[in-house]
């Protein structure tokens, strides 16, 4: 009989689809929020939980599903995942009420806790480091602003013209198949005997769940709030216990020798300071683009595609771009074209036009994001060793989800604090609108910095050194 194990397109193929299925989702819960709360009777403030309820279980579980999965086997867990994924899926387009969504959305978020760092996990197991690993990345970190993109458009479809619940009953047949692909076409990874550190899965858990609730409760209610200020300590003291435990653990749940490589964690944070700017971009230009712009939902997801597209072609050159100029200077030169596109479009005012105010930067923010993504998690998991590729995946997908969760609390900060502008409603919120973006081209300066520092500048070292003649 023949293995039909380890085919490299179908490896890829499987995993890609299953990443965009998470992607898709988050974009498709966006566009028809409207409509949900119109559904299920949801108040404003409860509306929020829709998204916040599935943001906080992602993140809590990140690095548990990341080891589950180094322990138990990757292609095990990577077929859990989709199962939970599924299920939650079906049961939030089946919901009655406003607490069985939230409930059904928390449980869909454990879910892609467990499949999002298996995605990763396979990738690296299937294919070795080198070309083919950066081929296969740059096709993975283009799903997700394809992803993103494609679901606006399709959540605005689904919503005006079907019923919101069709966008989650869509990830049924879909799941389905993907799990019986799994099943034929990925191998199982070698299990690593060992033990769940209990200590670090309960502190890791409860600390970035306690972060995560502080920086979203923080962008309703402020930084200063009590319940704010508590979460945030209580997030910080358990992350600070993690790596103080980490540091002593036998079988730790996030090794710290994995940020011992300055390169690796110089990608860590520059990936957060990039999710946070990037995360703010899509969902406050949504915002304008309707709020004043005055596009439909369909037409605003519609104007995205001068990001999307350049994303999407960006990222497929990317393998050759980095064996032509290196991946740190490729890196550098997708976050500088990001930078300048995000400065531009802090410009923006009422008299802003589509084509030259939003369109063109739009283009270099997609071409810079697709240069960007790959290249950052090719620096966050070059030499990593087999047996710690789960957990270093599980970092990477930490700091995506944290770095989002922070920066786009740190911008609804910014936009409620730009108030002293127009008087005019528009202007006010074209007002606040540049203002944020402002702020997301400096968490790209920021990023841009770091990278230049701790990546590019160490990489051209040995081609510098003056020859000595004998």
């Amino acid at each position: 009989m023949e293995d039909t194990t380890s085919r490299p397109r179908a490896v890829l193929a499987i995993v890609i689809a299953s990443y965009v299925m998470i992607v898709l989702d988050v974009s498709i819960v966006i566009t028809g929020l409207p409509k949900i709360q119109q559904g299920l009777q949801f108040s404003a403030a409860g509306l929020s939980w829709v998204h916040n309820a599935y943001t906080l279980a992602f993140g809590c579980f990140l690095l548990l599903g990341a080891r589950a999965g180094d322990i138990l086997g990757r292609r095990r867990m990577f077929i859990a995942g989709l199962a939970l994924f599924t299920a939650t899926s079906v049961a939030i387009g089946l919901a009655p009420s406003a607490a069985w969504l939230i409930a059904a959305r928390a449980l869909q978020g454990l879910g892609a806790a467990i499949l999002a760092p298996s995605t990763l996990a396979l990738l690296t197991s299937h294919f070795p480091e080198g070309p083919q690993r950066t081929r296969a990345l740059a096709y993975h970190a283009s799903a997700a602003g394809v992803g993103a993109s494609a679901g606006l458009v399709l959540g605005g479809i689904i919503a005006d013209w079907l019923s919101w619940r069709v966008g989650f009953f869509i990830n049924l047949p879909l799941g389905i198949a993907l799990m019986i692909g799994a099943h034929r076409y990925l191998k199982e990874s070698t299990r690593h005997a060992g033990r769940f550190d209990v200590a670090g899965a309960v502190s890791s858990t409860l600390g970035m769940g306690a972060l995560v609730y502080g920086i979203v409760h923080a962008a309703t209610a402020g930084w200063s709030d009590p319940l704010t200020v508590v979460a945030l300590a209580c997030g910080i003291t358990l992350l600070t216990f993690l790596v103080v435990h980490e540091g002593r653990a036998a079988q730790p749940i996030m090794p710290l020798h994995l940020f011992a490589r300055r390169e690796r964690s110089a990608a860590y944070a520059a990936r957060v300071l990039f999710l946070g700017a990037m995360v703010g971009f899509w969902f406050f230009t949504t915002q304008f683009l309707q709020g004043v712009l005055g596009y439909s939902p369909l037409e605003a997801g519609l104007a995205f595609l001068p990001t999307t597209l350049p994303n999407f072609f960006a990222a497929i050159l990317v393998p050759r771009l980095t064996q032509r100029f290196g991946n740190g200077r490729l890196l550098a030169t997708g976050l500088l074209l990001a930078l300048a596109g995000m400065a531009w479009l802090s410009q923006a005012s009422t008299d802003t036009s589509y084509l030259m105010g939003m369109a063109l930067p739009m283009v270099l923010i997609g071409i810079g994001q697709g240069f960007s993504l790959s290249p950052l998690t090719v620096a966050a998991m070059a030499g990593v060793a087999a047996k710690d590729a789960g957990a270093a995946s599980g970092i990477v997908n930490a700091a995506h989800q944290l770095g989002g969760s922070l920066g786009l609390g740190v911008l609804v900060v910014v936009f409620a604090s730009a108030g002293a502008g127009p008087a005019d409603a528009h202007a006010l919120l074209a007002h606040r609108l540049a203002a944020t973006f402002a702020t997301s081209a400096t968490m790209l300066g920021l990023c841009l910095a770091l990278v230049l520092a701790l990546i590019v500048r160490p990489s051209l070292r040995p081609a510098i050194q003056p020859c000595h003649s004998k």
